[in-house]
């Protein structure tokens, strides 16, 4: 077996720059992100100050469902392949989410309802204002095309073997594809607890805030030298992030509500071929998250003395 220290032609060389190792985000999510954040820390300070005394309603033994849509940031993430002919690892690789053109046959149609980033939970009150939930996050990860990164390993390609030593590369599709489109799917239990802020006859306005973790469940889009994908559902990793939340619910049944979370995934085995391949990275996320949903049976409204 020969062995050299040149690269292959497909890694075209270019230095990187730091500027493009940041947290991918679009001018609209972080609007959206901030009037959140200012929401949730006016209703904690509200809820902080307000006296004890009875809630306007209780919701123990009541159950809730929503479905929605959500944006997604991640940190960028060292990952590292291994397989029979490589074992090499790309630094600070540059990732962000892939949320679907808006049209009626996308978000509409019951037949596409995974196409999106869509995010779904079903939940019971095992006490007033504590609940406990089963969700999934079905967001996307892609790494982007085209950027200056950096390896460290080796590859086998054509009985050569080239090894790197902290090499600048960029990378394009002839070497490396690395997406989680098809869902980094985010299955977790989570813990929440709901105060009430606002109570106005039909309307309430109620923050929520709480624990999440979970499984990774990934069907992972990647092409590594040229070699088939694997495109399997797989049990990859797993996360944890917190929760904090508005709440908006109409006439005691109906809810809107808008969701931040910040978390950390670790996904240790990534299937990247149908020949045993694997990849492994860990990385935090932020996500926001908008849905409806509704309780149901109906709140019992307490009797005020």
């Amino acid at each position: 077996m020969n062995i050299k220290t040149q690269r292959p032609p497909h890694l075209t060389l270019k230095k990187h720059s730091k500027s493009e190792h940041s947290l991918s985000s679009q001018p609209m999510l972080k609007l959206i992100r901030h009037v959140l954040i200012l929401l949730l820390l006016f209703s904690f300070t509200k809820a902080y100050t307000q006296e004890k005394e009875s809630l306007p309603y209780t919701k123990k033994g009541q159950f809730y469902f929503y479905w929605g849509y959500n944006w997604s940031s991640y940190t960028d993430s060292d990952i590292h392949f291994r397989g029979s002919d490589h074992d090499f690892t790309l630094y600070d690789v540059v990732a962000h989410d892939r949320p679907s053109k808006f049209t009626l046959e996308t978000y509409f149609n019951i037949f596409n309802f995974s196409a999106p980033q869509f995010s779904t939970r079903f939940g019971y009150f095992i006490k007033d204002n504590w609940e406990l939930s089963l969700g999934m996050d079905h967001m996307k990860y892609v790494a982007k095309q085209l950027q200056n990164t950096t390896i460290t390993g080796w590859i086998e390609e054509d009985g050569t073997t080239t090894i790197y030593n902290n090499d600048d590369i960029r990378l394009l599709y002839s070497f490396l594809q690395y997406e989680h489109t098809d869902g980094l799917n985010y299955i977790n239990l989570g813990l929440r607890r709901t105060i009430n802020i606002i109570n106005k006859g039909k309307f309430d306005l109620n923050l929520i805030a709480g624990f999440e973790s979970g499984i990774i469940m990934p069907r992972s889009d990647v092409t590594l030298l040229g070699k088939d994908r694997s495109d399997r559902y797989h049990l990859s990793g797993y996360g944890l992030n917190l929760v904090g939340a508005i709440n908006f619910t109409f006439f005691e049944k109906y809810f809107f509500q808008a969701e931040l979370k910040g978390g950390y995934v670790n996904m240790p085995k990534v299937l990247t071929s149908f020949e045993g391949d694997i990849a492994s990275q860990d990385f935090f996320f932020s996500q926001t998250n908008i849905s409806f949903g509704g309780y149901f049976p109906l709140f019992r409204r307490k009797v005020k003395d």
